[in-house]
């Protein structure tokens, strides 16, 4: 059996990163994650992409780059990251989030990522753009 692939995105601006705090299901509830959701039959992992962001934060995204790997999530599920750039709205916490916050260099730490999302998330900040710039 295939995994099933969720999408998420890191997405950048001035060198901090987005994080969300999951609002549902229950057992998620309070967790920190990347943005995104699960790619519907028929989608590209970019397409649903920006139809999650668009969806969750109301906000026009441009995927970047897959970066390399999938990390596993729930059974039968797998996470495949993008950068991602924001090209236009101001993220708000739509859809499954009640809290968003832009982490900038040093304060990656200063939420509760869920477990399964921390590989992920380590690998996004690696890649941030910018480097250690100030925001």
């Amino acid at each position: 059996m295939t995994d099933r692939v969720v999408v998420a995105g890191a997405v950048y601006d001035r060198g901090r990163l987005l994080a969300a705090r999951r609002s549902a299901p229950p057992e998620l509830a309070g967790g920190w994650e990347l943005p995104g959701g699960k790619v519907e039959p028929g989608e590209s992992g970019e397409q649903a992409l920006v139809r999650e962001l668009r969806e969750e934060l109301g906000v026009e995204t441009e995927p970047l780059e897959r970066i390399p790997g999938e990390w596993p999530l729930s059974r039968g599920y797998v996470l495949h990251v993008w950068t991602v750039r924001l090209i236009s709205g101001v993220p708000e916490p739509l859809e499954d989030h009640d809290e968003l916050r832009w982490l900038g260099p040093g304060e990656i730490d200063t939420v509760d990522w869920l477990e399964l999302d921390r590989p992920a998330v380590a690998e996004a900040v690696r890649r941030r753009p910018g480097g250690d710039r100030p925001s």
